[in-house]
């Protein structure tokens, strides 16, 4: 007898239901998005315990006519594509035909729907994929769609749901990226009778940001916009000062569908290059605007990975409007009190004594014993001759002024504790962490110089002695030509040490040998193949580390003068290149409310 023969619809819409409905915000998923599809300027959403008790959708769309209502709950049923020419053409978010049915088939479903505004609409009553009623009913323009008792028919699915809390999460994490890639619709959702978000819209992505994140983190985010022959990207970006601790603040929407990209994560992770610390990630919302024909959604049924014809170019455009939009606004942290509105009585003040040379408040002085030292606890240890010969004399003359927004100019006053410049101009007062800024300035330059290692590498009267573990050894073996393209010449020895020959003449004096070491312990923890664009950036950061003042290290006024010029000149002269701030400044206005100057 033939032992192949062809499933009923019913157990093949229970096996699509497995592919198309993974859990409660799968639902939620294909219901929203297919009110998104009709037009509908709001879209309420209920849910009840996480959505296994109840997902109810109601929009105001353009609704299912009644000949179509039936049809709509058969497998590969749509309105949305109609030759295969369309599969590369996808404007819509929902266009497979095989959701309804897979959601009727895990639980019972009433859709009432109308196309009309005349108060009459169609009622359709689903259980288990099978029709149970088809009637008219009463309804408004639109579609009201309930989904109750979800998996009932399928306990082993019901069995591996998470927790109520787990699933109303990654159904609220949905609705809030799709509400932020529709601004123009107004959003609702509710669990269990508490409203979890309302939107307006009325198309501002700010005002659904605030909605999402709260009106201050709002606060802390830039404009990015760029546009090129095939891309238009927009959207808003946060200050190096507000992260998370994870990437679930990024958002990126192509052709308004929320969409998760590695290379497009990677991206914009990388324009917050030496922005941000280590571990901590930024929050981003960009919409991209494209030719559908550049894109193919058709890859995975839950249309949430997309593949892109000319990534290069778009990843180029997303990076260029982060790094416009950071370029365009001072990253420099406020302290103390936040202004919120005007003064209602501002003190008189007086004017202090300005010397007739100085172009701001006060110029620095030295200590003297009318004028004790910021830091008298700290022992002085004076700079070297080599570090402020590096001090004053600038090592980055390719490394050109940030214009926009261009860093205040500064005056210093004094240093705290031998580890932070008290300076100031008109605006306020600022605290700078001296390591965190010289780790700026070297940085920028040992990044330039490693761009051409090579030209600088020196050959050693004495080469340096190296030794790893065995297991070490086998593996660096075979990546020798790594520290070559960072201008250290090494080889192996025998058994486990290896020879440094040459190694370039601006590493940092008497910090060689274990820079050379620290550049090894990375290349070996790197377990995939090495970037050795990273590898540039890694070599620079060891170098500008080991190069830098260190903390409880006092500077002279010129020192100071000189650095915070130096720090002024950098391309990013915001944060060192571990993400941590250089500069947090004090408003007149703060310190004016913090003496209560101003009441």
């Amino acid at each position: 007898m033939a032992k192949i023969h062809i499933l009923d619809d019913h157990i093949a819409n229970q096996i699509a239901a497995g592919e198309v409905v993974e859990r409660p915000s799968s639902v939620v998923k294909e219901l929203v998005e297919n009110s998104v599809d009709a037009g509908s300027t709001t879209i309420d959403v209920t849910i009840e315990e996480g959505g296994l008790q109840l997902i109810r959708v109601v929009d105001n769309g353009s609704g299912i006519e009644q000949e179509d209502c039936e049809l709509a709950f058969f497998r590969h049923a749509t309105s949305k594509i109609s030759s295969s020419k369309e599969l590369f053409q996808i404007r819509t978010l929902g266009f497979r035909g095989e959701a309804l049915p897979s959601i009727a088939a895990v639980s019972k479903v009433e859709c009432v729907t109308s196309t009309q505004s005349n108060g009459l609409g169609t009622k359709l009553v689903i259980e288990g994929g099978s029709v149970r009623s088809f009637t008219e009913a009463a309804a408004s323009q639109g579609t009201d769609f309930q989904v109750r008792e979800l998996f009932y028919n399928t306990p082993a699915r019901l069995k591996y749901m998470k927790t109520i809390q787990t699933e109303l999460g990654n159904i609220s994490d949905y609705i809030y990226r799709l509400a932020m890639a529709h601004p123009h619709i107004a959003f609702t959702l509710k669990h269990n009778d508490h409203l979890l978000l309302q939107t307006l819209g009325n198309g501002d992505l700010l005002q659904v940001i605030a909605a999402i994140y709260g009106s201050s983190a709002a606060k802390q985010l830039i404009p990015a916009h760029v546009e090129s022959l095939d891309y238009r990207i927009s959207g808003y970006i946060s200050k190096p000062e507000w992260t998370r601790a994870n990437r679930s603040g990024i958002s990126t929407i192509i052709n308004g569908r929320y969409i998760r990209n590695f290379s497009l994560a990677q991206t914009i992770m990388h324009a917050y290059h030496t922005y941000l610390p280590i571990n901590r990630y930024p929050v981003a919302v960009l919409h991209i605007q494209m030719d559908p024909s550049l894109l193919d959604v058709n890859v995975h049924p839950s249309k949430l990975e997309v593949r892109f014809s000319k990534e290069v170019e778009l990843l180029a455009n997303v990076t260029k409007a982060i790094e416009g939009g950071l370029g365009q606004v001072s990253l420099i942290p406020q302290g103390g009190i936040r202004k919120t509105e005007k003064p209602a009585f501002v003190q008189e003040q007086m004017e202090l004594y300005r010397p007739a040379n100085s172009q701001h408040f006060s110029t620095a002085q030295q200590p003297s014993a009318a004028q004790p030292s910021l830091s008298p606890s700290f022992e002085r240890k004076p700079v070297s001759e080599e570090m402020l010969r590096q001090l004053i004399q600038p090592v980055h003359g390719d490394v050109q002024q940030n214009q926009l927004p261009k860093f205040p100019q500064l005056a210093p006053i004094g240093q705290l504790h031998g580890t932070y410049i008290v300076a100031q101009n008109e605006s306020g007062l600022y605290l700078i962490d001296q390591h965190a800024a010289h780790e700026r300035i070297h940085y920028e330059y040992y990044y330039e110089q490693f761009g051409r290692p090579i030209e600088a590498s020196q050959q050693l009267l004495v080469p340096i002695t190296l030794e790893f573990t065995p297991s070490d050894a086998e593996l660096l073996k075979n990546k020798l030509e790594l520290f070559v393209q960072a201008g250290v010449i090494i080889e192996h020895f025998g058994g486990r040490s290896f020879i440094v020959r040459a190694y370039p003449h601006w590493f940092p004096n008497g910090e060689e040998q274990r820079i050379i070491e620290e550049m090894a312990e990375w290349i070996l923890a790197e377990k995939k193949s090495i970037d050795l664009l990273k590898l540039r950036e890694k070599s620079a950061i060891l170098c500008s580390c080991k190069a830098s003042i260190k903390a409880n290290q006092s500077l002279t006024t010129a020192e100071m003068e000189a650095l915070l010029q130096r720090l002024a000149d950098c391309k990013i002269p915001y944060t060192c290149p571990h993400g941590r701030p250089i500069v947090v400044s004090f408003s007149s206005y703060e310190l004016e409310k913090m003496f209560k100057r101003v009441m």
